[in-house]
């Protein structure tokens, strides 16, 4: 699991930033396309960024008042050219905590996020 080791620490990293703040656009730039989302009971099937940056930014209301977050990523898998990442999130302001699951891989733009699943926090 070395060969991508730092790896999901800086994608996180921007990715944090891109949350706190509320920029659709970037947020957007760090899932692949084609993706798939995977929430309890419906399955998202993003084939075009604007899906996913209409997404985020119909859902900045749940994060208001959240200035910072924190991400507590554990590298569950690795390979050349994908990652699992088990990622909590501890947001401060008052949006509720989140453990997601997300599988990164490497594309021509970098990696990106190509399946995300929200986990049950511990």
């Amino acid at each position: 699991m070395d060969e991508n080791k730092g790896v999901h620490t800086e994608f996180f990293d921007t990715y944090s930033r891109a949350l706190i703040d509320r920029d659709a656009t970037a947020i957007a730039d760090h899932y692949a396309v084609p993706a798939l989302i995977e929430f309890p009971g419906q399955r998202i099937l993003v084939t075009d960024a604007s899906q996913t940056e209409s997404f985020f930014a119909g859902a900045f209301d749940q994060y208001e008042g959240v200035t910072e977050a924190d991400a507590a990523v554990s590298d569950v898998a690795s390979t050349g050219h994908s990652i699992w990442a088990d990622v909590t999130w501890a947001y401060h302001g008052g949006a509720p905590d989140e453990r997601n699951m997300y599988q990164l891989v490497q594309t021509d733009d970098g990696w990106k996020i190509a399946v995300l699943t929200p986990l049950t926090l511990d």
